[in-house]
C-alpha cells in the first residue's frame, strides 16, 4: 500500500493530469492520492493558489470577486475539457467558489484558510471525477471524513495525535481515494491550513495514518540533486539519504521537500521517494531512517543567504557564569531568534537571519550588548551565506573538514565561521555572499568529482 502525492506542476493541465492518471493506474498499490491545487502551465501563467490569494485580498476589501471566480473556474474547466467528465463537477466547483464569496469577514479567523484550501479541495473533486470517467474505482474523500483533525491555528495547523486512529480505519480500502492536500479540520469543524509545503505535510500525515509501506512524492524534477543546478552543471541526483540528512539540506536551502513535511513519515519510519511526474521511470531519491554511508560520506552541498553575524570577544569569558545566558536574554528582549552560536574560550559568534534587523534596531542592539556585556571586541558582519556539507558518512571518514577547508583556501575563499555539531552529519561554513557560488562549486568537485 502506497500513498502518492502530486504537486501543482503535476496537475496544471489536462496533459499533466493524464500523466498522473497513468502513474496511479500503473501500480495497484497506489490507493491514497493527495493532490495540490493546479500550478503554472508555463512561466507566464498564474497558480490557482495565487488567484485565491487575490480572491481573499479582494474580499476583505469588499471588492467584486466575480471575475476571479470565473478565472479560477475556467482553470478547472480547461483541465476537465480533456476528459469525458460529468459537467456537474465544474458546476459544483463554480457553486463552491460562489459560496466563498458570501462568507463573513468580521470575526472569521479562518476565512483565508477556507478560501485558499478550496484550490486543493476542488482539484481533488475534479481528479476523482476524471478517474471515475476512465473506469477507475476512485472517489473523493474530504479531510474531515478521512480524520485529518488539526490544531486551531489558522495558517499553521498541526495534526492532532488522535487523528491517526481515525485515519487508520481507511487502511484496507479497495478504492483509490483522492484526498485534497494542504488543510484539515479543527475539532470545531473549521477549515485550517498547514504552513508552507502544506500538501507535502498532508501526504506525510496520510502515509503515517494508514501505515503505508511507501510515500511517493511526485514533483517536476528527477529527484534531489547533490547541489543546486544553478551552480553546478548537471549535478548528481542523490539516490538515497536519511531523514536527518534531508533535514540539514532542507534547512540550508534545498526546496524540493520542506523539512517539516517529513516529520509524520519520519516518526512512523515510512520511507519517502521523490519522483518526477514527467519521468516516472527514473528511480528518484529515497529518504530513509538509515543508509549505508561508508562509500558516500557526503550526499549534498547546500547553501542559504541572508545572514548576519554578531561577534563578541571577552577575555576570560569562560569564567563568567551566565555570560551566554545574558547575551541570549538581550536577544530575547529585542524579539530576535538566532540560528547558530559557535563559540570558543573567549569568544562567541551569533548568527541571525538578517531580515530580523533594520539599521535602528541593529544600532540599539549593539549599544545594549556593549553596555550589558562589556566585551573587548564587538562587531557585526552582514551579507553572509551559510554553506552546508552534509553526509552521515563523514563520521566514518577522517578528514572531511580538512579537505573542505583546504579546498576553500586554495580558492582564496575567506571563512567567517566554521561550525560542526557532535553528530558530524554536517559542516557549516559562513562566507561572504559574493563567494557563495565559487564555494559551492569548490566543495562539490572536492567530494563528487
Amino acid at each position: 500500500m502506497k500513498v502518492v502525492k502530486f504537486g501543482g506542476s503535476s496537475l496544471a493541465s489536462a496533459t499533466q493530469v493524464q500523466k498522473v492518471i497513468d502513474i496511479i493506474t500503473d501500480d495497484p498499490k497506489r490507493k491514497f492520492v493527495v493532490v495540490s491545487a493546479p500550478g503554472k502551465r508555463d512561466k507566464e501563467d498564474t497558480k490557482v493558489t495565487d488567484h485565491l490569494i487575490a480572491f481573499y485580498e479582494a474580499k476583505i476589501k469588499d471588492q467584486d470577486v466575480s471575475e476571479l471566480i470565473a478565472t479560477i473556474a475556467a482553470r478547472y474547466a480547461a483541465i476537465a475539457k480533456g476528459f469525458n467528465v460529468d459537467a456537474k463537477i465544474i458546476e459544483d466547483i463554480t457553486a463552491r467558489l460562489q459560496k466563498l464569496a458570501v462568507l463573513p469577514v468580521e470575526g472569521n479567523d479562518f476565512l483565508k484558510d477556507e478560501i485558499l484550501a478550496s484550490g486543493e479541495d476542488n482539484n481533488a473533486r475534479l481528479v476523482a471525477g476524471i478517474l471515475q470517467a476512465q473506469g477507475v474505482n476512485a472517489r473523493y474523500v474530504n479531510p474531515k471524513d478521512f480524520g485529518i483533525i488539526v490544531s486551531s491555528e489558522p495558517g499553521n495547523a498541526r495534526i492532532l495525535f488522535k487523528a491517526y486512529q481515525k485515519m487508520k480505519k481507511w487502511a484496507d480500502t479497495k478504492e483509490v481515494l483522492i484526498i485534497p492536500g494542504f488543510f484539515g479540520y479543527t475539532e470545531g469543524g473549521q477549515v485550517c491550513t498547514f504552513s508552507r509545503g502544506g500538501s507535502d505535510i498532508t501526504g506525510s500525515i496520510v502515509a503515517a495514518g494508514v501505515k503505508a509501506e511507501l510515500y511517493e512524492n511526485f514533483t517536476d524534477v528527477d529527484g534531489i540533486y547533490a547541489a543546486h543546478p544553478g551552480y553546478i552543471h548537471k549535478p548528481e541526483i542523490i539516490k538515497e539519504l536519511t531523514y536527518r540528512e534531508m533535514r540539514e539540506l532542507a534547512y540550508a536551502g534545498f526546496t524540493v521537500f520542506h523539512d517539516e513535511a517529513l516529520m509524520p513519515s519520519y516518526r512512523a519510519k515510512i520511507p519517502v521517494v521523490i519522483k518526477n511526474t514527467n519521468n516516472p521511470l527514473c528511480q528518484g531519491t529515497k529518504i530513509t531512517t538509515t543508509r549505508d554511508a561508508v562509500d558516500e560520506p557526503v550526499v549534498g552541498i547546500a547553501s542559504d543567504e541572508g545572514f548576519t553575524m554578531i561577534y563578541i570577544s571577552k577575555y576570560l569569558m569562560n569564567r563568567e557564569i551566565g555570560f551566554t545566558r545574558r547575551v541570549l536574554s538581550i536577544l530575547e528582549d529585542f524579539g530576535l531568534s538566532y540560528e547558530h552560536m559557535p563559540s570558543g574560550i573567549d569568544d562567541i559568534s551569533i548568527v541571525l537571519r538578517a531580515n530580523q534587523l533594520d539599521k535602528t534596531l541593529e544600532e540599539e542592539l549593539l549599544r545594549t550588548l556593549a553596555y550589558e556585556i562589556d566585551p573587548d571586541e564587538l562587531r557585526i558582519t552582514h551579507d553572509l551565506s551559510m554553506i552546508m556539507v552534509v553526509g552521515e558518512g563523514m563520521r566514518q571518514r577522517v578528514g572531511c573538514t580538512a579537505e573542505s577547508t583546504a579546498a576553500l583556501a586554495r580558492k582564496k575563499i575567506n571563512l567567517e565561521m566554521i561550525n560542526q555539531g557532535s553528530s558530524e552529519v554536517s559542516i557549516m561554513f559562513g562566507i561572504h555572499k559574493e563567494q557563495e557560488k565559487l564555494a559551492i562549486r569548490t566543495l562539490y568537485y572536492t567530494f563528487f568529482d
